[in-house]
């Protein structure tokens, strides 16, 4: 851990630069030990080694459950078989409106449910997509 000036890693609000030295075996060679870097715009001193490493594994374990996980187990995300950048780019943002959507005042509804529902009514998954939040 180092203290960094925001100018020098270009990142506006950057006061501390984090290196983590990775072991991963899950799908991986389990010799590679790529290091991990991280920026945070907390002051170096304002956590302990070890509550940075559970900032950063707390922040990455949610991001793959509440985003990566639920795309890939709900919407299939990891079966788009295309190679052209401006469909999965697309076809991402779509997915993404699609949470935004759902989290937007439709407590109780699924995932499955709400897709289900914009497909059998073109005009209601027109509507959201048009109209501003």
């Amino acid at each position: 851990m180092v203290s960094v000036e925001p100018t020098a890693v270009d990142f506006p609000h950057a006061l501390t630069a984090i290196r983590v030295q990775r072991d991963s075996t899950a799908y991986k060679d389990p010799k590679d030990k790529t290091p991990g870097h991280y920026l945070s715009s907390a002051p170096i001193d304002s956590r302990s080694p070890e509550q940075w490493l559970m900032a950063i594994r707390g922040h990455w374990g949610g991001v793959e459950i509440r985003n990566h996980w639920r795309k890939d187990a709900c919407l299939m995300e990891d079966k788009t078989r295309s190679r052209n950048p401006n469909i999965v780019a697309s076809l991402a943002l779509l997915r993404n409106c699609l949470f935004h959507y759902l989290h937007q005042g439709r407590n109780g509804t699924n995932v499955n449910a709400f897709t289900e529902e914009l497909a059998a009514d073109s005009q209601k998954a027109m509507t959201l997509v048009m109209t501003p939040s």
